[in-house]
């Protein structure tokens, strides 16, 4: 079966156990709420005073956006709206192909979001809409992991002890230092994907060469995938449609009495005519602004602070705008 990002309902409900996340029919019940007295007259309100709010931090300035390339811009139309989607070709190759292929093939048109678990993911991408379907097309060989040079543009956020974290593009990632670049044949390190919010990866069965053409977008981080499902891009517009899509009611979050979302089409944005092709721009990590974000983030989250903190600000408009 091609609908495992976590195999089996078991693995999954202790994942979810682990990560702090609790199915709802295993939370406790609400305690019985106490009786409430007649509450005196009581004499009108002074007027509150609300307090002040800290205005938003400003746009990126011209000089500090980046467009996302239209050959790796997924446009994913939905029943709830429309999803945009960087794909990262330097950190999955053979995924991100298969990625386009199929779009280009129009294979995703009309597919149904047939497992969707609240607080971490949605899946789609089975033409049956059960979890066993896939496209006609070879397994895909697993890409967890990527090795990346100094050719890659790498800005890192935090430094733990023997790694560096960081952005490639609009994607978290975590790799070895630099200073180990020196020590290996290839003069390349090891590196992974993130799976914050919005990180899009690739389904598979229980063997790891078995992705095929089911894919999910996280609805919230959830770090035991990684180097275990294979990281293919982000959603850089439409994070809160992926969070609005309709809830499996089954087991493992399988659609099951509910009636679920469906991809209407999928395309390549290069693909569409230039009236209708979005164009996106996004917080160059390279920039000013984007270090002092890091900076901002860092000082709000204190200790807590991780790369998927990070909200890079996002423009999208229509070509030729």
């Amino acid at each position: 079966m091609k609908v495992r990002i976590a195999t089996g309902s078991t693995w999954l409900g202790l994942a979810l156990a682990a990560a702090g996340i609790a199915h709802a029919q295993d939370a406790p019940p609400p305690a019985p709420e106490a009786p409430v007295a007649a509450e005196p007259a009581r004499p009108e309100p002074a007027t509150e005073v609300a307090a002040p709010q800290a205005p938003p931090p400003p746009p990126p300035a011209p000089g500090e956006w980046r467009e996302v390339p239209a050959e790796n811009l997924l446009v994913i139309d939905t029943s709830k709206g429309r999803i945009l989607v960087e794909m990262v070709p330097e950190l999955a190759p053979l995924h991100v192909e298969r990625m386009k292929l199929l779009a280009r093939r129009n294979f995703f048109d009309g597919l149904v979001w047939h497992r969707v678990i609240d607080l971490f993911m949605a899946q789609t991408g089975d033409p049956l809409g059960t979890g066993d379907g896939q496209s006609p097309f070879p397994d895909l060989k697993a890409e967890f992991t990527f090795r990346r040079g100094l050719d890659l543009p790498f800005v890192p956020v935090a430094s733990p002890a023997g790694a560096q974290v960081g952005f490639i593009r609009s994607l978290p990632i975590q790799t070895q230092p630099d200073s180990v670049m020196a020590t290996t044949a290839d003069g390349k390190v090891h590196g992974w994907g993130l799976y914050c919010p919005g990180v899009a990866g690739m389904a598979r069965d229980e063997g790891n060469d078995t992705a095929n053409s089911q894919f999910f977008l996280m609805r919230q981080p959830y770090p035991a995938l990684e180097k275990r499902y294979t990281v293919w891009g982000t959603v850089v517009s439409g994070l809160d449609i992926v969070r609005a899509l309709q809830v499996g009611d089954g087991d493992n979050g399988m659609m099951a009495q509910a009636a679920p979302d469906r991809m209407t089409t999928v395309r390549i944005a290069a693909d569409l005519p230039e009236a209708d092709r979005p164009v996106v721009r996004i917080t160059d990590p390279a920039s000013d602004r984007f270090r002092t974000l890091v900076e901002e983030t860092r000082a709000r989250r204190g200790a807590d602070f991780s790369a998927c903190d990070i909200e890079l600000a996002v423009q999208v408009s229509a070509a030729g705008a």
